[in-house]
């Protein structure tokens, strides 16, 4: 790596970060940044900060990864991106989403459906990556458990060994639903029905013992950085890529806490906001849910 690039890397993924947010989302957009300024220099634009970034540098930035045949929704996060960076390196002109030159319209990039790309894993797929991944590390597959039976992010079922004792008092208890507390979006803490009590049990209790072996982690790494990296690579080399990605375990919840709510009474449009809930994206978000975590399964 040249001396500009890790220059322009080190102050793109600076400005991001002055934005703040959730862990995931500051992971997520300095991914985002590292992979905008190696395009850069593949585009053979030689600038060494965001003070230097011009008007074409991101078309071409863009032109190109419609080249790469990602998916618009795809570009449109990575377009949101550069204008947070943007706005926090002052260049309010360029962040501005109606920009004559960088607006989504102009770039290619507008009308992305919010339909869900990915899709859930069966229960028989879910018993080959679980028996897969337990051959590699035993921590993984305790959150690989914790988010197939909770609904849970990354995030979430890696920090979960903060809340692990407390769901098995609540399990023991007879309670109905577990708090999520560390890792949420926005941090934002929520209720997550138990949909399987024996599977959750079983999960709960395989990551206690984990963890009280492991310095109290899931997954046992210096920090929270390192592990999310080492959880997600190790996940996905047993995933296809694609439509099954990590993710896929949130939408095996989310279809049967569809059907869970469904069975105890609710109806359709009540049952998808349960749901809504219990992923942690509020009440109001049934159409969301619909579409994307449990389009598969909709009429």
């Amino acid at each position: 790596m040249s001396r500009r690039e890790k220059q322009l890397k080190q102050d793109l993924v600076t400005q991001i970060r002055k934005g703040g947010g959730s862990f995931k989302k500051q992971d997520d957009y300095s991914r985002i940044m590292l992979r905008f300024a190696e395009r850069l220099v593949e585009l053979n634009i030689q600038i060494s900060s965001v003070a230097q970034l011009k008007v074409r540098h991101i078309e071409m930035y863009m032109n190109s990864r419609g080249s790469d045949d990602v998916s618009k929704r795809t570009r449109q996060n990575e377009m949101s991106a550069i204008r947070a960076m943007l706005y926090q390196a002052g260049k309010h002109k360029l962040a501005a989403p109606d920009n004559e030159r960088l607006n989504n319209k102009v770039l290619g990039i507008a009308g992305a459906s919010r339909t869900g790309t990915k899709k859930s894993v069966s229960d028989e797929r879910y018993d080959y990556i679980l028996q897969q991944i337990e051959k590699k590390d035993e921590g993984v597959a305790a959150a690989v458990r914790l988010s197939r039976y909770l609904g849970l992010r990354n995030e979430e079922a890696i920090q979960s060994a903060k809340s692990l004792k407390t769901w098995l008092n609540a399990l023991q208890r007879g309670d109905k639903s577990l708090k999520v507390i560390f890792g949420t979006k926005g941090g934002r803490a929520r209720q997550t029905t138990i949909i399987n009590r024996e599977k959750v049990m079983d999960a709960v209790k395989r990551a206690v013992h984990y963890a009280q072996e492991h310095n109290g982690k899931v997954i046992n790494k210096s920090d929270l950085k390192s592990a999310m990296d080492f959880y997600r690579n190790t996940l996905r080399t047993e995933l296809t890529g694609g439509d099954e990605t990590p993710h896929s375990l949130r939408y095996s919840y989310a279809e049967d806490a569809f059907n869970f709510h469904l069975s105890h009474g609710f109806n359709k449009e009540e049952s998808l906001a349960l749901t809504s809930m219990d992923l942690g994206h509020g009440d109001g978000r049934g159409t969301y849910i619909k579409n994307v975590y449990c389009q598969s399964i909709m009429d």
